[in-house]
């Protein structure tokens, strides 16, 4: 499937992430809150498939370069010849008198071209090229779109489940509290404060709840669905990617379809000043044809060609502009890949930074804050700590949790748009 997925995306993101693969999907279903969209539970590869089929404004593209090739098959439509019927000498006087002396003449003329339709033909070629491309590149931003939507799902469930267990913590402290106070050893004070809370975190899991059915109802929209038709995605976030070296990525910004529209608009303009060019020496004119003499009842051939006489060059200023057009299509390419090889280059330092500081989070500070947190509130109900210690404990343990949430989430969008940028995936195979 993900052959043929990336035929209909072109180089990027068919294989977007490959490290982070299916997982199994969150139990959501465990939590009150609103409750989500009735429809399966889709991965990446279905939500792409999905878009590429789907997508309104894919499919309007369509029609671009339908346009754009009709446009050729009209040029390279030759010029039809033209028949002429003239009649000349009557309605005169003495022998011309009336249409005794007419003299008429039916004769066929056609152009003699001259290199103009060829080089028009050039020009429709490279419009229909363009067109193609800009059809690429929509693909390619459409796949990218839909890959950052379908983070964001996998983001506020992650979320979700994040709130969920806040909510689960919140209880817990709550039950310590109650269990001291009906000891006499916790004021009401503490009670009401851990209690607040809980109604803190349960406020949170409805802002997330609320977040993930806006999320999958903009995924939806990428297909063209006018409300969400997923239950939920499948993926894992917290599943950091592997990217390929940085010299490598920046390498293939070259081939990218943006750079490749830049050249394409060079080429038109190239083609422009060739039709300019070939204006300056214009199609001549041939007929042939037939004259009747009434007065002789005689028949006789008449011919002859149309020179166009180029007094002036009336395209001096077309062909300045077209060369003018071809000089700044090749100095915006240019100047679009540096800023295209430098963004790489910052993403890919900002991809790894999030990465070290996703796995720190995970495998050395995480581990010593739940531990804390386990002594604490085991202190706490013990009578050896206070609330005021439990209470900074569990939020920094939260925020911790939130901080390695959301630099996992930026690891993967920073993945979405270097691989846009290269037009290629970027990711290693997955790790064991």
């Amino acid at each position: 499937m993900l052959d043929a997925l990336a035929r209909h995306v072109g180089p990027g993101l068919a294989m977007w992430l490959v490290a982070a693969s299916v997982a199994a999907q969150s139990g959501l279903a465990g939590a009150e809150h609103e409750p989500l969209p009735a429809g399966p539970a889709i991965t990446l590869e279905e939500a792409l498939a999905r878009a590429m089929a789907r997508n309104p404004a894919l499919v309007a593209s369509g029609y671009q370069v339908d346009a754009a090739e009709g446009r050729l098959r009209q040029t390279a439509v030759r010029p039809n010849p033209e028949l002429e019927f003239t009649v000349g000498d009557v309605l005169g006087t003495g022998e011309y008198s009336g249409i005794r002396g007419a003299e008429t003449t039916v004769s066929i003329a056609w152009a003699i071209e001259r290199g103009m339709r060829r080089r028009q033909i050039d020009t429709a070629l490279a419009d229909v090229a363009l067109a193609e491309l800009d059809a690429r590149i929509l693909r390619l931003d459409t796949a990218a779109e839909t890959a950052r939507r379908f983070i964001a799902c996998l983001a506020f469930q992650e979320r979700l489940e994040f709130a969920a267990g806040q909510i689960r913590l919140a209880q817990e402290i709550v039950a310590a509290v109650e269990k001291r106070v009906d000891a006499g050893r916790a004021t009401r004070a503490e009670m009401a404060r851990a209690r607040a809370g809980l109604v803190r975190a349960e406020l949170v899991e409805e802002d997330y709840a609320h977040e993930l059915q806006s999320a999958l109802h903009l995924l939806s929209a990428q297909w063209g669905a006018t409300g969400p038709d997923l239950g939920a995605a499948i993926g894992d976030i917290r599943t950091l990617p592997e990217p390929e070296p940085v010299e490598s990525l920046t390498g293939r910004v070259a081939r990218n379809p943006y750079l490749a529209r830049y050249l394409s608009r060079e080429r038109i303009a190239e083609a422009k000043l060739r039709v300019a060019e070939a204006r300056n020496r214009p199609d001549w004119n041939v007929f042939a044809g037939v004259r009747r003499f009434e007065l002789t009842d005689d028949f006789g051939l008449v011919g002859g060609v149309v020179i166009p006489i180029d007094v002036r060059d009336r395209n001096l200023g077309r062909i300045a502009e077209t060369r003018a057009d071809m000089g700044r299509a090749a100095s915006e390419g240019h100047a679009a890949r540096i800023r295209m090889e430098t963004a790489v280059a910052v993403l890919y330092r900002a991809l790894r930074h999030d990465m070290q500081v996703a796995v720190t989070l995970r495998d050395r500070l995480l581990p010593l804050l739940e531990q804390a947190l386990v002594d604490t509130q085991r202190a706490y109900e013990l009578g050896r700590g206070t609330f005021v210690e439990l209470i900074e404990v569990q939020a920094e343990l939260l925020g911790a949790n939130n901080e390695y949430l959301e630099s996992s989430i930026r690891a993967h969008e920073a993945v979405i748009e270097i691989e846009r940028l290269t037009g290629e995936p970027i990711l290693l195979p997955a790790r064991s």
